[in-house]
């Protein structure tokens, strides 16, 4: 055999391999015949900046993902024609975009006034916004246990988070679009009894808002699994959509919490794992990586 008969096929080979390794990257299962689509990715954007400053570089890093939803801070100093701009590009490029905001004073005495303050922001916006221009959700990152509350009073801080979860619930229903929020992993550890009933915190937020993203923040693939059991099987029961959240960014809290140190092929090849685990089950609705901003410069 010659020898350019024997490097064409090992080329070819050579090309197979490059392409099935980059697919089974993205998510995409080969050799079954019901092979796995690619899971569904979102991600926070937080630095709202960023759509001033380069706008279609943050479009583009966006589709290069395969991002299917953008979790975007609302910035009252950023104006509409800035969220118009993006939103409409994001959509004409199949991008949902969610309405983000939150904070931990939220379960304090002047939370309500915060919510309403972001409220009647996202109304007068998508008002004046055209179809392709709106905000298609809210997605809402409390995070009550960072409140001072939480320590001196776990009870009635719960019940605050609770009281403006129902409220925002209201509102989102006023405005026609869903409500998300952010939650912990360790939420099915806590346990409520006051007006709302009693259970798990856990449960009641995936009970009254129609998505969930936990904060599942651990580097592996078998961790993660492991700390989100609960939550994805009460998903399955009641019928309700459950996103498992990743940690991109730099942390202090330990080496098991960010898949900062491992870097981005490491990260994909733990999530491909989490979505064989969760193949057949009916509340697992894909992966959201916290946040663009990190993700944007970790390790390849």
């Amino acid at each position: 055999m010659k020898m350019q008969e024997m490097v064409r096929p090992i080329l070819l080979i050579s090309v197979i391999i490059f392409v099935v390794t980059i697919v089974s990257i993205l998510g995409v299962s080969f050799g079954k015949a019901d092979a796995m689509p690619m899971q569904e990715r979102m991600t926070w954007v937080w630095d709202t900046a960023m759509l001033i400053e380069d706008e279609a570089g943050v479009l583009n890093f966006l589709e290069e993902k395969y991002i299917f939803k953008v979790y975007l801070q609302i910035n009252y100093d950023i104006t509409y024609s800035t969220y118009r701009s993006f939103i409409e590009k994001a959509t004409a490029r199949g991008i949902k975009v969610y309405a983000l905001d939150g904070a931990s004073s939220w379960v304090s005495a002047k939370g309500y006034k915060e919510l309403d303050q972001f409220m009647d922001w996202l109304k007068s916006y998508n008002s004046k916004a055209t179809t392709s221009e709106r905000f298609v959700g809210i997605h809402l990152d409390v995070e009550p246990y960072l409140n001072t509350g939480w320590e001196r009073n776990q009870a009635k801080t719960i019940q605050a988070y609770q009281a403006i979860l129902i409220k925002a619930k209201e509102e989102a229903h006023q405005l026609q679009v869903p409500l998300e929020a952010d939650m912990p992993f360790w939420f099915d550890e806590i346990t409520y009894s006051n007006q709302y009933g009693t259970g798990t915190l856990a449960e009641w937020v995936i009970d009254e808002v129609e998505s969930v993203t936990i904060m599942a923040y651990r580097d592996t693939a078998e961790e993660i699994i492991k700390i989100i059991e609960n939550e994805i099987a009460y998903g399955n029961k009641v019928n309700k959509s459950i996103v498992v959240g990743v940690e991109t960014g730099s942390s202090s809290e330990g080496q098991n919490i960010t898949f900062y140190e491992e870097g981005e092929d490491f990260m994909n090849k733990q999530l491909v794992l989490i979505q064989h685990h969760y193949a057949n089950s009916e509340s697992y609705k894909g992966i959201a990586i916290h946040h663009m901003g990190s993700w944007m410069t970790m390790l390849p």
